[in-house]
C-alpha cells in the first residue's frame, strides 16, 4: 500500500474491523448479505473510505478499510452499523424480531506497511542519534 499525500499530511491509516449481529444470529445470508454489502460499500464510497477487503459471514463481518487521519475506527463502525441496520430492517422485516440488528461491541485493529516490531526498532534507533 502506498502512502497518501495531501495538502499537509502523508498518511496510511488502515483498520481491520469486525462486528456481529445481536446474539450472533446467522442472519447475514442470501439477499440480506447482498444488501448488507451494497450498503457498506455505498457508505464507504460516500465517506471517501477505500475498502481493501470486505467479507460477510453468516454471523459476522470483516471490513479492511483505508481511511483519512481524521477518521476513527469507531466512526467507521458506527456509520456502517447505522446504515445497514436501518436499511436492512426496512427491507427485510424478519430482522425486526431482533431487539437491534448489531451488538454494541466490535473489534478494531490497525494495520499498515510495517509491523509494530519494525516501528519499535526504528524509534529505539532514533534515541541514539
Amino acid at each position: 500500500m502506498d502512502y497518501i499525500r495531501d495538502e499537509h499530511r502523508v498518511h496510511l491509516i488502515v483498520y481491520h474491523l469486525v462486528w456481529t449481529p445481536r446474539r450472533r444470529k446467522p442472519v447475514l445470508i442470501g439477499a440480506v448479505r447482498d444488501d448488507c454489502e451494497t450498503l457498506i460499500r455505498a457508505k464507504c464510497d460516500e465517506k471517501g473510505w477505500h475498502i481493501i477487503e470486505l467479507a460477510i459471514q453468516p454471523d459476522h463481518i470483516h471490513l479492511f478499510v483505508r481511511v483519512y487521519p481524521t477518521t476513527s475506527a469507531s466512526e467507521v463502525v458506527q456509520q456502517c452499523k447505522g446504515v445497514t441496520s436501518r436499511g436492512m430492517r426496512q427491507k427485510h422485516p424478519h430482522l425486526k424480531k431482533l431487539p437491534s440488528l448489531w451488538t454494541g461491541s466490535y473489534f478494531a485493529s490497525t494495520a499498515g506497511n510495517v509491523s509494530g516490531e519494525i516501528i519499535q526498532k526504528y524509534i529505539e534507533a532514533q534515541k541514539g542519534i
